[in-house]
């Protein structure tokens, strides 16, 4: 056999090993379709059906009738886009994250079967095999860098620290005191998350960390606050700030959040600017005198219910 028959031999084998051709895939009741797509909403990164359908390589029609039966089992949910009146959001249901979770322990425990009993060197090696060909079929490194969103993980604190107190410093005079505050909110967060309804994200490209934004509860019922939210210099002007406030709002309406607030300087024009655009509202701007310089200090919010 050739190089391509020999392919198309392990892509056989594996499309048995995964279960893709059974009617219900990780027998959920749903097709992988649709199960790939309750995955990519877990993930709260605002997609509308047409940025989704790309994402996917899925004909826009045939996402479109699947998002119907989705959002006809009470699982998939649309809500108005901030910015363009004709466009709509997807997300979960608190139905659809149920489902989604019982899909990822099932996914989990199908590879888990897999593994039982190989040696530790061994699974590691077929992991390093099977990203090396990830790696091999990615698209040329000529192409535009991919942004993606991970959740917070072991070394991104210290990351954000460092960031916010070089950059601020840096760019708007900020001494000490400001990454002492950035130190307290992220050891206050990874300390007492609620997994159920609090979310950080780490953008990264080319292996590097480039932004950040966070989510969580405010000191009322139903209430989301917007905090942490950062891009480095070279991320600017690239569009990954909208997508990274569209990821945030959207998550905050699918965990069941009424308003999102949020706290900020007049000085950050740009991000103000950002918010206006998105609907927000400046409830608040006050002179202050804070981390060794004068500030005006300005709360935002916005509504998220339809």
């Amino acid at each position: 056999m050739d190089a391509i028959d020999r392919i198309r031999a392990f892509n056989r084998a594996h499309t048995r090993r995964l279960g893709l051709l059974r009617q219900g895939y990780l027998e959920a009741g749903l097709s992988l379709a649709e199960a790939r797509v309750i995955f990519e909403l877990a993930d709260g990164f605002g997609w509308t059906a047409g940025a989704l359908a790309q994402h996917l390589g899925l004909n826009e029609g045939y996402l479109s009738r699947m998002l119907g039966r989705l959002q006809k089992s009470g699982l998939v949910e649309k809500t108005r886009h901030p910015r363009d009146r004709r466009a709509q959001i997807l997300g979960l249901t608190r139905e659809g994250l149920i489902r989604a979770a019982e899909l990822t322990a099932l996914s989990r425990a199908q590879i888990a079967e897999w593994i039982e009993g190989r040696a530790e060197p061994d699974i590691a090696a077929l992991v390093a095999r099977m990203e090396a060909v990830d790696a091999a079929l990615s698209e040329p490194k000529t192409a535009a860098p991919q942004i993606e969103l991970r959740d917070l993980a072991i070394g991104d604190a210290g990351w954000l620290i460092e960031q916010h107190g070089t950059l601020y410093a840096r760019e708007a005079g900020f001494d000490a005191e400001f990454e002492a505050l950035v130190a307290e909110i992220l050891a206050d967060f990874i300390r007492t998350r609620d997994r159920s309804c609090e979310r950080g994200w780490i953008a990264w490209s080319n292996g590097k960390r480039i932004g950040s934004i966070f989510c969580v509860k405010g000191p009322e019922p139903r209430l989301a606050k917007l905090r942490l939210f950062l891009l480095l210099p070279e991320a600017r002007g690239r569009g990954l700030g909208q997508h990274l406030l569209d990821t945030c709002m959207s998550y905050a309406r699918a965990r069941g959040y009424d308003r999102l607030v949020l706290w900020t300087h007049e000085s950050h024009r740009a991000a103000c600017a950002l918010y206006k655009k998105n609907g927000f509202a400046l409830e608040s701007a006050v002179p202050v005198h804070a981390f060794g310089v004068d500030l005006v200090e300005q709360h935002w919010s916005i509504g998220l219910t339809p």
